[in-house]
């Protein structure tokens, strides 16, 4: 067994998106001066990294994070590659590699190029899903759909996307980081913090694969 970490290493030099909060450490009390124990204090947004959206986050009365189904936020996963410099509009999905009845999909875009160069700066033209695409994930009967940038949707465009998705019930993820990772099937743990009512949350996620060659 491999566990595969998907997940974006959070420091103050992670990209966030544009008018979030930006991240900020600060370590009120340390061994180092004297004090009893090192405590951290984290200043950030609940979008930050690789995180989860909950509904509320674009649908007005929506569930918050903690509301979120832990079953299908660990599963069975397809990691797809996705290589296009266009967004996934319904019609590049249909030609995509999407085993029938998949119900958590990850997508590999190069998106996880970003990543892997170590970007600081935030990207306008990263790949996301276009609202048709959306649409056509939610009629394939997906319950999880994540992506390798900060936002499921194109940039400009989140608002179609987002709650198309989250109307339907469909968990997003966002912010993965898929640059070591090959198309396949894997296992997902995906496990945000229990934040009671919040619009999303940072989570811990990885990918178990199995026997692998």
């Amino acid at each position: 067994m491999v566990i595969h970490d998907i997940s974006l290493p959070i420091s103050e030099t992670l990209v966030v998106w544009p008018g979030d909060p930006a991240i900020h450490i600060t370590q009120p009390s340390h061994l180092d001066k004297g004090d009893k124990a090192t405590v951290s204090r984290l200043d950030m947004g609940a979008h930050t990294g690789t995180h989860v959206d909950a509904p509320c986050h674009f649908i007005r009365g929506g569930l918050g994070i903690d509301s979120l189904d832990l079953n299908t936020l660990v599963g069975p996963v397809s990691v797809v590659e996705a290589s296009t410099n266009g967004n996934l509009s319904a019609d590049l999905l249909k030609g995509l590699a999407i085993p029938p009845r998949t119900q958590r999909v990850l997508f590999r875009t190069r998106n996880s190029e970003l990543w892997s160069r170590g970007e600081r700066s935030f990207s306008k033209d990263f790949v996301g899903i276009t609202a048709d695409g959306a649409q056509w994930l939610v009629d394939f009967g997906m319950r999880l759909v994540g992506v390798d940038y900060l936002s499921v949707a194109p940039f400009g465009q989140s608002v179609p996307t987002h709650q198309t998705l989250l109307h339907a019930g469909v968990i997003i993820v966002e912010g993965l980081n898929l640059s070591e990772v090959q198309a396949g099937i894997y296992t997902l743990v995906c496990l945000p913090l229990k934040l009671v009512g919040i619009d999303g949350s940072p989570a811990r996620s990885i990918l178990i694969e199995e026997n692998p060659d």
